[in-house]
């Protein structure tokens, strides 16, 4: 059986493990290493049995804990090529572990297949991640998105569980004290994806199959847990879908600090 740990989640720190309870991967590696460790280690995770680390992109919330971890245990990292040259540039690269360019045909890796999505953020060349595990299962990553595109949409659509951007609120955004500018950003094409935005088009994967949501990538500031699980349970509520028979709605923790994992 898949196993997913939502290790930490949010605008401080970005880290999600797939795998088994023997081996896997990690998508982001956005806390220290410290933290990383004593995360995996208190869901059962070996910080030896991780076979790579997959960036989406080099903004610190994802990368911060990069270099150390990748280094104390020569885990061999994978990205965009434009992601791997921003690490270089910004020193989280490192003679002790392989950075390897991912290219769109994807990789397996601790027995899972990973096919990478281009997604639309202001950054170097950001990717989203799609998963098939040996039993069939399939997973997905796509957080930073400033907007849905429809390659986006077509590299979610089918798998059973998803991890999706519920960032911001809007009306929590615009009265808060973020300057104009960063406002600006969070609400482009290449910023995040709101509450709103993400509600919208959970329904359609709903309908098409995936069962297991998990919102993340919450602003601490412009956000609430509450706020984003109810707007997007409205919204499937609204499309006819009941909660706990046609889905699993949960929020991805900020720091997970109890062990949880999920089995699918």
């Amino acid at each position: 059986m898949a196993r997913f740990c939502p290790l930490f989640s949010g605008s401080s720190g970005n880290s999600y493990y797939f795998g088994t309870a023997e081996h896997g991967i990690l998508i982001d590696a956005g806390r220290s290493a410290k933290q990383l460790v004593k995360a995996m280690e208190l869901s059962g995770i070996s910080p030896k049995g991780i076979q790579g680390i997959f960036v989406t992109h080099e903004h610190s919330d994802h990368v911060s804990g990069l270099r150390v971890l990748a280094s104390r245990y020569g885990i061999p990292v994978y990205a965009s090529q434009g992601t791997v040259n921003a690490l270089e540039e910004m020193n989280c690269l490192s003679e002790k572990f392989s950075c390897c360019p991912l290219s769109q045909e994807g990789m397996e890796c601790a027995g899972i297949y990973i096919q990478p999505f281009h997604t639309s953020h202001d950054c170097a060349e950001s990717y989203g991640y799609r998963m098939v595990f040996e039993d069939g299962r399939e997973a997905a990553v796509a957080t930073d998105l400033g907007h849905m595109s429809q390659q986006v949409r077509q590299a979610l659509l089918g798998v059973d569980l998803m991890v999706i951007e519920s960032n911001h609120d809007l009306a929590m955004l615009q009265a808060g004290p973020y300057p104009y500018p960063l406002k600006r950003r969070i609400l482009s094409d290449r910023g995040h994806l709101s509450n709103i935005a993400c509600a919208e088009e959970l329904c359609s994967f709903a309908q098409s199959g995936t069962t297991r949501f998990w919102l993340a990538h919450l602003s601490e500031e412009n956000n609430t847990p509450v706020l984003a699980y109810q707007t997007s349970r409205c919204s499937l509520e609204m499309a006819g879908l009941k909660e706990n028979l046609d889905y699993q709605l949960n929020v991805a923790p900020r720091a997970n600090e109890t062990g949880y994992f999920m089995v699918f």
